[in-house]
């Protein structure tokens, strides 16, 4: 990677197209070979960006939530996987922010501001595998955790186990990647996303202290807290959004400079046949639409956001409407656009040194992880019957 690039002299969209640019490079052969991409991670902590969605007084660079996906969109044009990671460390920051008190999270913001700490993820609320034992002044997680994105090369864990002795309530716990007990396995072989780690995570006789758990308010218990499924929401469907441009932009210039026109085509050349037009007029209209509504729910997650403590429950479950709604577009365009591309492409745009597929692969890969006929339901239960979702990890 290129020299640090720094954010008091770039404006932090500009740092990250300039980051997008040089990984733009490698993407294509990184993406076949999977891992974890320890040098563009190192080129995100140089670039001062991990600090981007801290406040300024913890020494961040204090940028909106708007601000923040689009620098996530950014990375998802051209890799996606990277796009996940960055958003995912912006999350788990949120999670303490949401689920801690400030003598727990201001420390943390400050740390990861000043020594560019990464966040990662093994938090996943739907695999139990993972479980508390009270030892008195401390706790111990022992289990399996799935699905740990970003985790590999971070310096600090969300991390979540099952209080069975407390009816089966989540703790979840803010703490050191390397702490003993704790390995990360590198098991992600998937057929997209490939360079997000994320795999599998043991946590054997992990030491947890009472400092380290996030139980002032917790996860869920407050409107406020309750905003964290929704940037995880729409994180998402930035990404899908991001990957849905990229490929856009891609096959428009393989179109224009390498596709080959059509025998029966009356058009002299492939940018000018009339059933290419129309694809990309489709193309277009589709991507329009899904901006505008992830661009209208950044804003109302902004003003959520801005209303702290005092956000109610309507305020956060409107909120919850407008994430839905987006990344429902997002998905479904995406996909469509991310599968037609290659209609537009031609034959010759399926080798894998071009890796056009890699755009529909990444994308079909993670919206997998939340499925949207269930998302749907929830929509038309508020759009039929007006109410609204009830809050969960995932809604």
């Amino acid at each position: 990677m290129s020299a640090t690039l720094h954010t008091s002299r770039l404006s932090p969209l500009h740092t990250a197209r300039e980051l997008a640019s040089e990984f733009a490079l490698t993407v294509v052969e990184r993406e076949r070979l999977g891992g974890t991409p320890k040098a563009e991670r190192d080129a995100l902590r140089a670039s001062g960006l991990l600090a981007l969605s801290i406040p300024s007084e913890f020494g961040g660079l204090g940028a909106s939530w708007s601000e923040t996906f689009e620098v996530v969109r950014t990375f998802a044009r051209v890799d996606s996987s990277l796009a996940h990671v960055f958003g995912f460390h912006h999350l788990m920051l949120a999670t303490v922010r949401l689920f801690a008190t400030p003598e727990q999270w201001q420390p943390w913001f400050e740390l990861t501001a000043r020594k560019h700490w990464f966040w990662g993820n093994a938090l996943n609320p739907l695999d139990t595998r993972t479980v508390v034992k009270d030892r008195g002044s401390w706790r111990e997680f022992s289990g399996k955790k799935s699905f740990c994105s970003g985790a590999s090369d971070s310096e600090m864990l969300i991390a979540s186990a099952v209080d069975e002795a407390a009816g089966g309530k989540l703790l979840i716990a803010a703490i050191p990647s390397g702490r003993t007990g704790i390995t990360l396995h590198h098991d992600w072989h998937n057929m997209g996303q490939r360079q997000t780690d994320s795999g599998s995570a043991s946590f054997e006789r992990v030491r947890v202290e009472d400092s380290d758990l996030l139980l002032d308010p917790g996860p869920l218990s407050t409107p406020f807290a309750c905003l964290r499924p929704l940037i995880a929401q729409l994180h998402f469907a930035n990404i899908f959004l991001g990957i849905a441009e990229g490929a856009f932009e891609e096959a428009r210039s393989y179109t224009r400079n390498e596709s080959r026109r059509w025998f029966k085509s009356s058009a002299q050349h492939s940018h000018e046949d009339p059933y290419v037009l129309g694809h990309y007029g489709d193309f277009w209209v589709r991507l329009q639409g899904a901006r505008l509504l992830v661009e209208q729910a950044a804003y109302e997650l902004d003003q959520a956001w801005a209303k702290g403590a005092s956000l109610s429950a309507e305020q956060r479950g409107q909120v919850a409407v407008a994430i839905a709604t987006a990344k429902v577009a997002a998905s479904r365009d995406g996909l469509e656009i991310c599968s037609k591309v290659f209609d537009v492409t031609g034959a010759r745009a399926t080798q894998a040194s071009v890796g056009l597929d890699r755009h529909w692969r990444n994308l079909r890969t993670q919206s997998l992880h939340d499925p949207l006929d269930y998302k749907l339901h929830e929509l038309g239960d508020w759009a039929l019957n007006q109410r609204l979702p009830i809050p969960t990890f995932y809604s």
